[in-house]
């Protein structure tokens, strides 16, 4: 950004403008920042929106929900990406740093979905058999533990990819599936973006991992998750997403420093419009509309 902090939290104080900025050919220029699981969605709007209004660029940067959220925290950002809720102390910090309350803009939906290998026959899992491959103290380490035998996999050892804690996804799956009191095992693979997880789980046969079902690709398999024994499997689809039957639906968020005014709530506005969704469903995504 090219003015400072300072400026930007005054700013938002005076509840007039965020923190965007004019660069030199005289456009204003946003700062959207944040959730990994975002990112392709978030570059898709800004490079649409030249279109809409070419005086106004947009500058999109990942780095986890947890990092976008920081970034408005100190007030660096217009925009904060997260793929899960802003934290009760991550709101009274805003609150404290800037004067007016973090607020929240749900923008699309999202399903998370548990990838494997294309090698490895299983169907579909229930929570309680996730939370024993990811959850602290889980004893299932290898793949006869949740009734299958994957080709090409030595040894049938469970590879685990995960993310790391900076992520929304880590933190939704870690309240969803592992459990609020408790924390994932030790030993996983944390990587640092959900195209990392799907390039992982696709080259490696014994794998598997999570990501928004945004990131799904035809060299993987999505498994179909219960929400127990005896339950329905049901696949992470838009449909299912969208009726509440899969289990790992979400929302997806972006947050502001008080209520958006200007540039920067022109472009929230034509991202709910029906033009803004429409790029939701190309991007894999769910409409929230």
């Amino acid at each position: 950004m090219s003015k400072a902090p300072t400026l930007c939290l005054a700013a938002a104080l005076l509840m007039l403008t965020a923190c965007s900025s004019d660069d030199s050919g005289g456009r204003t220029l946003l700062q959207n920042k944040g959730s990994d699981t975002m990112v392709n969605i978030a570059q898709s709007w800004a490079e649409n929106y030249r279109k809409v209004d070419p005086n106004v660029g947009v500058a999109v940067s990942g780095g986890g929900s947890g990092t976008g959220i920081a970034a408005l925290m100190n007030g660096t950002v217009d925009i904060a990406n997260a793929s899960r809720s802003i934290t009760a102390s991550e709101r009274e910090h805003i609150k404290a740093n800037s004067g007016v309350e973090a607020i929240e803009h749900t923008v699309a939906a999202d399903a998370v979905a548990f990838f494997i290998h294309k090698n490895n026959p299983l169907a579909g899992l229930s929570l309680e058999q996730l939370a024993c491959i990811y959850g602290e103290g889980g004893k299932c380490d290898n793949w006869a533990d949740v009734g299958t035998a994957v080709p090409g996999c030595a040894g049938q050892q469970i590879i685990r990819v995960s993310r790391q804690s900076n992520s929304g996804t880590f933190v939704f799956v870690r309240e969803a599936v592992v459990g609020k009191r408790r924390d994932f095992k030790l030993g996983s693979r944390d990587m640092q973006g959900s195209k990392d997880v799907v390039d992982l789980v696709s080259k490696t046969p014994c794998a598997i991992g999570y990501s928004g079902l945004g990131y799904a690709t035809d060299d993987l398999e999505m498994l179909c998750i219960s929400r127990g024994s005896g339950a329905a499997c049901v696949e992470p689809t838009f449909e299912a997403a969208k009726d509440g039957s899969y289990v790992l639906a979400r929302p997806l968020f972006m947050y502001t420093l008080g209520q958006p005014g200007g540039a920067v709530r022109v472009y929230l506005d034509w991202i709910k419009s029906a033009e803004g969704q429409t790029i939701v469903a190309k991007t894999g995504f769910i409409p929230i509309n």
